[in-house]
């Protein structure tokens, strides 16, 4: 596949010529001379690249391939796939510094945070690096001495990655990682928006000696026939797909009548809680990381602040002073604190619940408004007086919003959160033991950060209950789920 990269985008690299080189990846070179995918930088409107846009077609030939070496890729001893695994560790560190300018330029989010981004890519990859070396079965005492009854754990097969745009580079290790760890091969389908440090990683992955057809990559404009093929494809075993709620719906349907794997990371509406006893600092700086980072542009951001009555006015005085000190802008300005939202689409979606909220009664205390005539930039928001008929309490925002909702009862702020088909991720600052247990399992979410607001790790499992998903990735677990457990029982001894 062609990667024509531009100027503006090649003046950030250090060393360009090998993503131009390497460009074809280790995946399907089927695409005709056809439609183009353009990839424009949010900040400043500036073409990046253009990179074929695949169909339906590609997407089938590149399922082949996968198909094909599936077995060789399988057949090889997990130490063989560890060494692989740690050499695209290692490619991907040296080459760190152009994997955050390539996410900067695409996806626009501070060069600090892509950085940190990529070394979160590159642990993925070291975890699970070591773990293909820790795939274990099991011997079962047989109730006769005739027999012999045992486990083993056997690689899924083919599997289907869809990964989204707002982060492009540690999602792609948090999917493909454990399935190539595994014994699986991969058809990864990258967030039209950000498809380009995801071809930058893959040309990598040729470097660290993936075999032909182990990793293969399919840029297209519309996700939609990527999607339907991996999805009715017998060849694909298996689907792994982070994106909304609604996406995921579809998908699930059209795996349904193969009776698909899927691991699903889809929606949230995450509950901010700070309870009278927390150290309100220490929840400060936990929620102006989880409500700010990425723009808000994240799963797990901070959705919905609710404070008790007794911290509130410190609190949102304290919370709305640090965010008039974020700076809007360019990703690579050293002083930007927040870059870009992702398109024109994610404004009009801010715009929109800033007025529902200001036409139900709610007051703005700082933002409120777009930055600029060019470019995506929108201004870090506060908004008190809320109430739960508001959009921006029952939807995701997906941007820099942060509304504050009062409570008394501490019982009834715990059931207000929970009130919402998402169940992904959940915070909460408090100080009483009897409270911190007490809350942590009421809340109904897969993942809770107590006294924290940043919980991601290789290290964890990643991933939510109800609408906001199915299975796991990162940890131990994140491996099982590509892994089919088969049960073998001998007998005649």
């Amino acid at each position: 596949m062609e990667l024509a990269l531009t100027p503006a985008l090649t003046k950030h690299l250090k060393n360009p010529g090998i993503f131009r080189d390497l460009a074809e990846g280790p995946g399907p070179s089927v695409a005709k001379k056809r439609k183009r995918l353009a990839v424009f930088n949010p900040s400043t409107g500036e073409l990046l690249a253009e990179v074929t846009d695949m169909s339906a077609e590609d997407a089938r030939a590149a399922i082949e391939k996968a198909y094909i070496a599936q077995e060789p890729w399988a057949h090889l001893t997990a130490r063989e796939r560890s060494n692989v695994l740690w050499e695209w560790h290692r490619l991907i560190l040296e080459h760190s510094d152009d994997l955050a300018a390539i996410l900067t330029a695409e996806m626009g989010k501070p060069l600090a945070e892509a950085k940190s981004g990529v070394q979160h890519a590159a642990a993925y990859l070291q975890w699970y690096a070591e773990e293909a070396n820790r795939i274990y079965g099991e011997t079962i005492s047989a109730p006769s001495n005739d027999r012999r009854m045992l486990v083993i754990k056997q690689p899924i097969g083919v599997v289907g990655a869809i990964t989204p745009w707002n982060f492009p580079a540690s999602m792609v290790a948090r999917k493909i990682s454990p399935a190539l760890a595994a014994g699986c091969t991969v058809i990864l389908k990258p967030a039209e928006q950000t498809p380009l440090v995801a071809g930058a990683m893959i040309a990598l992955a040729k470097l660290a000696g993936f075999p032909d057809g182990v990793i293969n990559l399919v840029y297209a404009s519309v996700g939609d026939t990527i999607g339907r093929e991996l999805c009715t494809n017998p060849k694909v075993r298996k689907i792994s797909f982070t994106g909304s709620t609604e996406v995921g719906r579809l998908l699930m349907r059209q795996c349904s009548d193969q009776i698909k794997r899927m691991s699903f990371e889809l929606g949230g509406n995450a509950p901010f809680i700070v309870f009278d006893d927390a150290n309100v600092d220490a929840a400060l700086d936990g929620a102006i990381r989880a409500k700010f980072r990425n723009a808000g542009q994240t799963c797990v951001s901070a959705n919905r602040i609710y404070v008790q009555s007794w911290v509130y006015a410190e609190f949102t005085e304290k919370f709305t002073k640090r965010a008039r000190t974020l700076k809007v802008g360019d990703g690579f300005d050293p002083d930007v604190t927040i870059g870009p939202l992702i398109d024109r689409d994610a404004l009009t979606k801010i715009e929109a619940h800033v007025e529902d909220a200001l036409q139900k009664g709610a007051r703005v205390r700082c933002g409120g408004r777009r930055v600029g005539t060019s470019g995506t930039f929108f201004e870090p928001t506060v908004i008190t007086d809320v109430v739960g008929s508001m959009r921006l309490a029952q939807e995701e925002t997906f941007g820099p919003l942060a509304p504050i909702i009062r409570f008394e009862d501490p019982d009834h702020v715990v059931s207000d959160a929970n009130d919402t088909i998402y169940g992904l991720a959940a915070y909460f600052y408090a100080s009483n033991l009897k409270r911190v247990w007490r809350v942590a399992e009421a809340l109904e979410y897969g993942m809770v950060g107590i006294n924290t607001g940043r919980m991601s790790s290789e290290a964890a499992p990643f991933g939510g209950i109800k609408q906001s998903g199915i299975g796991r990735e990162g940890s131990r677990h994140g491996l099982e789920d590509y892994l089919e457990m088969k049960y073998l029982c001998m007998g005649g001894l």
